[in-house]
């Protein structure tokens, strides 16, 4: 039987989660700065000087003389606890593939944290629309601010596709074959994804944590926010969840009958689209 869904802690929480990180985010520098060894004293204060200017509670002081402050060390044990709480109370939508696993729960719990970035990105936008049509005085943020998050936004939202299965795949050959020769197929997927993601990390690591994130590089504009910076380590965190989520799925999908994929709806996808929209 489908749960009920749509309760407003599968809101809320992930709300919470989003504002967090990007208090996170937006205050990495501080905890690299106290927890991370810098090779030389002109990176290091090269970075600090940036943090300086971008910190948004610059008046709490840091906690034992650093430079992290107790909202950062609050952000920092919040954000697991919202995704614990966030993944318990989740409940997959009438069209949505539950699983079975946690990762599957952090899939579906992640794909409602996008949903609440692409609302705020409609927030800022429509907010920079009105300064700058209305009002006459655009803002330096809101461009890069609404790129920011859109990049995040396509990133995460691959991570749920895989889990969802939604992804683009061409079953022309893969419907003709029998079920024995389909799961060679599907082996030989997940090991081109899982092959694909090991040589990103692999040749990029360094190139990412070290060039991009270690020294905190800016984007470069009037804004001047740490895309570099974030982006590039999340393409390897991402890429590495949906290797992850590709086993998973292969581990999990090995049983199942064999589906003949169709531009025509089957009785389930019917049976899905009525509870939807809330019909027997």
């Amino acid at each position: 039987m489908q749960k009920a869904s749509g309760s407003i802690s599968e809101w809320l929480i992930p709300l919470a989660f989003v504002a967090t990180v990007s208090w996170l985010v937006w205050h990495l520098p501080a905890f690299m700065l106290d927890w991370v060894p810098y090779t030389s004293d002109s990176l290091r204060g090269q970075v600090e000087a940036i943090y300086l200017r971008a910190d948004v509670t610059p008046n709490l002081g840091g906690i034992f003389g650093g430079h992290i402050d107790i909202v950062d060390i609050a952000a920092l044990i919040l954000a697991p606890v919202l995704v614990f709480f966030g993944t318990r109370s989740v409940q997959p939508a009438a069209m949505e593939f539950e699983g079975a696993s946690a990762i599957d729960r952090v899939a579906l719990f992640i794909g409602r944290a996008t949903m609440m970035v692409i609302a705020i990105m409609t927030v800022v936008m429509l907010y920079e629309v009105f300064m700058r049509y209305i009002l006459e005085r655009p803002t330096e943020w809101a461009n890069e601010m609404t790129l920011w998050f859109a990049s995040f936004t396509f990133l995460t939202s691959g991570f749920y596709a895989m889990q969802q299965r939604s992804h683009i795949r061409i079953f022309l050959l893969y419907d003709a074959v029998p079920r024995w020769l389909q799961r060679v197929f599907d082996c030989i997927s997940t090991l081109l994804i899982v092959t694909f993601a090991f040589f990103l990390v692999y040749g990029s690591y360094k190139q990412v944590f070290v060039n991009k994130l270690y020294k905190w590089e800016l984007y470069g504009s009037a804004f001047n926010p740490p895309i570099p910076a974030t982006l590039q380590p999340m393409v390897l965190i991402v890429i590495t969840l949906v290797a992850v989520q590709a086993i998973l799925n292969l581990i999990q999908d090995w049983n199942k009958e064999p589906e003949i994929h169709t531009d025509e709806p089957d009785q389930e996808e019917i049976d899905a689209l009525k509870r939807a929209v809330g019909q027997d």
